[in-house]
């Protein structure tokens, strides 16, 4: 059961930041990561966060996600209080309105790229009927993302880029509203970065997402709606006139 109401295309924010702090106990000190954090994320736009190693995007990503707790504040998504939710309805939103993609693929090896896409509807119902619609379903994305003839292929036998893409397939299939995405690129090589980014645009705006990147690529930024930077535990916009191209990546 969905745990709020579809939106799919009505104008308005879809997720929602308030004074998020996270803080981690060293001793009898506190060490705080960030704190006092609030934005918004509009429904159907591409928000891009930039900053440096150890700023604290992907710790905030998790919060966002209901992967992590924030030490203070809290995140909506709609009307849902992302902070109050138990271990197994965090669990169920997780798996039902954000799609996950991270630097590293974390395809299962011993499974083929169509089974690995398939893996979340897979989870839900392993019956006969459920599997076949799954793998059905699965192919349609393989489909999308550029990959239907390496279906029967294992990670072991594929590019990084290509094993990517398999991820990204496997993020979409539950048909999520958020797609967050975690140094989506930066195990790539500028070809295949390049590839994966523009992949990631096309479904988004194919499939009316509300996308979330976390990068240190500074030129893929650029091309998102709207880019804030995190640094010394605070959050603020930044022009996208003012990034300076990251060459390091192609």
């Amino acid at each position: 059961m969905h745990l709020i109401q579809q939106t799919e295309g009505l104008p308005g924010t879809r997720m929602r930041a308030e004074k998020l702090k996270k803080a981690f106990r060293s001793g009898k000190q506190e060490l705080v990561l960030f704190e006092n954090l609030s934005f918004d994320v509009q429904a159907g736009e591409m928000l891009a966060i930039v900053g440096e190693s150890g700023s604290g995007k992907s710790t905030l990503l998790h919060i966002l996600g209901a992967l992590d707790r924030a030490t203070a504040g809290d995140v909506y998504f709609g009307e849902t209080q992302i902070g109050k939710l138990n271990e197994e309805a965090a669990a169920d939103f997780r798996g039902r309105e954000i799609g996950f993609v991270w630097q590293f693929h974390y395809l299962l090896p011993e499974f083929t790229a169509l089974e690995n896409a398939a893996m979340p509807l897979l989870m839900r119902d392993s019956s006969a009927v459920k599997k076949k619609l799954a793998l059905e379903k699965a192919a349609e994305w393989l489909r999308q993302v550029g990959l239907l003839e390496r279906a029967e292929h294992r990670p072991g036998e594929m590019s990084g880029g290509e094993q990517q893409r398999v991820a990204l397939a496997r993020a979409l299939i539950t048909e999520p509203k958020m797609l967050m995405a975690d140094e989506p690129t930066g195990d790539l090589d500028g070809k295949s970065a390049e590839m994966v980014f523009e992949l990631i645009t096309r479904l988004h705006h194919e499939h009316g997402l509300t996308s979330l990147i976390v990068t240190h690529n500074l030129e893929f930024a650029r091309r998102c709606d709207r880019v804030l930077r995190l640094a010394g535990g605070q959050l603020a916009p930044v022009s996208k006139a003012s990034l300076v191209e990251d060459r390091s990546h192609f």
